[in-house]
């Protein structure tokens, strides 16, 4: 196993875990001294994984996200109250989706999480520079949306459906 191999299976390790991970049974799992693994935390943290120290060992501090895709359908003017919506529960529009019957899958990343953001996107697109992809499919278009927690998604499912906007399966 080479080191990148060895530092990319430490990080997975330790984000798996709810408890921090010592340096010592890392040693034991990777079969390599203490000393390289602290190296590794150094190279690690390097590459930009925040990886914080205890008295228990290591973990990673990443935030936690989840995320749905929704199908949604509405008209341009409804756009801004659909990403106002989204954002404003805590949610974070990551992309526009549309499945075109000759095309196929087209997707384009937003990454709206503030009504600014959505604001600025509705502005670009009443500049005429563009259209909603959503044009192109009768309106019908998904969103990934990604958010702190399934509650959150939840709510932000429940304001969709209670706003006309989400399409339900027959």
């Amino acid at each position: 196993m080479t080191g990148t191999e060895r530092r990319n299976q430490i990080v997975e390790r330790i984000r798996k875990n709810d408890v921090a991970v010592s340096g010592t049974i890392l040693a034991k799992e990777f079969e390599v001294s203490r000393q390289v693994i602290v190296q590794d935390i150094a190279l690690i943290r390097a590459a930009g994984y925040d990886i914080i120290s205890t008295h228990r060992g290591y973990l990673l501090n990443e935030p936690i996200s989840v995320n749905r895709v929704f199908k949604v359908q509405h008209t341009d003017e409804q756009t801004e109250e659909e990403l106002y919506s989204i954002v404003d529960l805590g949610g974070t529009v990551a992309n526009v989706m549309v499945n075109h019957k000759v095309y196929g899958q087209m997707e384009a990343e937003l990454n709206i999480n503030s009504r600014k953001k959505a604001k600025d996107f509705i502005d670009d697109i009443k500049s005429g520079k563009s259209s909603p992809l959503k044009n192109i499919t009768s309106n019908y278009h998904y969103h990934k949306v990604v958010a702190d927690s399934e509650e959150t998604l939840d709510m932000i499912e429940e304001t969709l459906q209670e706003k006309g906007f989400l399409v339900t399966a027959n």
